[in-house]
């Protein structure tokens, strides 16, 4: 048997020990309660989280991360006051505009995950325009998660299933993932989440069936390379057995 290096701790052949998280997903939580320690208005809480978004990206870039998937918003978020609402769609079509060429010059796919229908038609407009400035990029594949709920993600695959015409005895695990929202996307080795919750939110239900959790009690603002840097490590750290001993 192997060591875990600087353990000491024996680890048999079929348990094994990941050197890096290839895929990680990140539920960014924690800009309200950011703005109320910080005397400042939620929408500000918000900018906030945004601006802590682009390093997060280039440390994945750096740690050679092929697929980061954020939860910006989720179906559940229309419920928050109308205000609030409006703040986020303003917030969403500012940090496209501010972060697009960057993103673009550094190699970084975007494309986002959930419906678009219920978007102003104006932040439609932003967020087609930077999915095909960066189509033909390839360093790293960021999905960002817009009105995006894992239930709701299922349901309407299941009903892709029954339109397409799905023969029962057809319908598996790869026949029902082909109708995911975006079936490109890689299931995540580690899924992140900041603000001391523990919970995941209806994030990825389907995906996420296998990955590693790492729970941070740092608000998202704070999130920074550091942090990234120090999820990355307790992933390498564990040993997945996928359902196995």
């Amino acid at each position: 048997m192997a060591s875990v290096p600087g353990t000491g701790t024996d680890v048999s052949p079929e348990e094994h020990l990941p050197e890096a998280a290839h895929a990680v997903a990140i539920i960014m939580d924690g800009s309200g309660r950011w703005a109320a320690e910080h005397g400042v208005s939620v929408a500000d809480g918000h900018r906030a989280g945004s601006r802590a978004l682009r390093p997060v990206v280039e440390t994945a870039i750096d740690l050679g991360i092929d697929s980061l998937a954020v939860y910006a918003f989720s179906t559940e978020n229309w419920t928050r006051p109308v205000e609030e609402v409006a703040a986020l769609m303003e917030i969403f079509g500012e940090t496209i505009e501010r972060e697009l060429e960057d993103l673009a010059a550094q190699g970084v796919r975007c494309r986002f995950v959930g419906r678009r229908d219920r978007a102003p038609d104006w932040l439609r407009t932003k967020m087609e325009a930077l999915e095909a400035a960066t189509a033909d990029k390839s360093k790293l594949q960021l999905w960002i998660a817009f009105d995006y709920g894992g239930r709701a993600e299922l349901v309407d695959a299941a009903r892709r299933l029954v339109e397409n015409g799905a023969d029962p005895d057809d319908v598996d695990e790869a026949a029902l993932a082909a109708c995911l929202y975006e079936p490109e996307m890689p299931d995540p080795d580690l899924v992140i989440r900041t603000s001391g919750e523990r919970r995941i939110s209806n994030f990825l239900l389907w995906q996420s069936a296998y990955a590693e959790y790492v729970f941070t009690d740092t608000f998202w603002p704070d999130f920074g390379p550091e942090e990234l840097r120090t999820a990355i490590e307790e992933y390498a750290s564990r040993r997945r057995r996928f359902g196995g001993r």
